[in-house]
C-alpha cells in the first residue's frame, strides 16, 4: 500500500506540474494551498470540542479554530449566534447567557451568567511540513493535496490554463471528500420535517 507524506508530495507535485526545481518554494506552496482547503472543506475530521472558561462573559478561542459548529453554556442548552449589535444590547450581566457572538480570536456572550462554555468547532487542517509529514487528510485524500499543490505551482510560473486544470481537480476531489463525508455522518439518516404537519 502506497504511504502518502510531505516527501511523497512534493516527487508527485513535481511530476505531475512538469517541475523538478519548485523544492526549495515547496514549503509555501502547501501553506497556500492549505489557506485554501480551510476555506472550503467542513468535514468530520476537522471537528473538535474544547471546554472555554469565560472572564466577564469572554473567552479565548482555541489557535486552530475555524468557525463554531455548536456553543452549550452550562447544562447543555444552545446558544445562539447573533450579530454583535443585537448581543450588545442584552443586558450585560445576570441570568443564563442566550446568545454569543465572535470578535477576533475571542467569543463574548450575553448575560455574562457563565464561567464556561463547550464549543464544537471546525479546526484548521494541521499543518503539513517536514517535521509533521502527514495528517489526516493526506492520509484519507492525497488528490486533494495533490490537485492544490499543482495548482499553486502554476499559479506561480503564471499559467492561467494550468491553474485552472488544477483547481478543477481539486476542487472535484474537495467535493468528493465533502460527499464521502456526508454519507459517513447521514447514509442510514431519515429526513425529518420539522414544526406542524397538516
Amino acid at each position: 500500500m502506497t504511504t502518502f507524506d510531505y516527501a511523497s508530495l512534493l516527487v508527485d507535485a513535481g511530476a505531475y506540474s512538469g517541475r523538478d526545481d519548485i523544492a526549495h518554494l515547496f514549503a509555501r506552496f502547501v501553506e497556500l494551498a492549505e489557506v485554501k482547503f480551510n476555506r472550503g472543506l467542513r468535514v468530520a475530521d476537522m471537528e473538535r470540542t474544547s471546554t472555554l472558561p469565560l472572564t466577564e462573559g469572554e473567552g479565548t478561542l482555541p489557535a486552530d479554530f475555524l468557525e463554531a459548529r455548536q456553543v452549550l453554556a452550562p447544562g447543555g442548552r444552545v446558544l445562539r449566534a447573533q450579530p454583535l449589535a443585537e448581543l450588545s444590547a442584552l443586558q450585560t450581566s445576570g441570568g443564563a447567557p442566550i446568545g454569543y457572538s465572535i470578535v477576533g480570536n475571542r467569543i463574548r456572550v450575553r448575560p455574562k451568567g457563565a464561567e464556561e462554555l463547550e464549543l464544537s468547532y471546525y479546526a484548521k487542517i494541521p499543518a503539513l511540513t517536514a517535521a509533521a509529514p502527514a495528517n489526516w487528510l493526506i492520509e484519507k485524500s492525497p488528490d486533494v493535496y495533490l490537485y492544490g499543490l499543482v495548482e499553486e505551482i502554476a499559479i506561480w510560473e503564471r499559467d492561467a490554463a494550468k491553474a485552472s486544470a488544477a483547481e478543477t481537480l481539486k476542487r472535484q476531489a474537495m467535493a468528493g471528500l465533502g460527499l464521502a463525508d456526508e454519507r459517513l455522518r447521514w447514509g442510514n439518516g431519515e429526513i425529518v420535517i420539522g414544526g406542524l404537519t397538516p
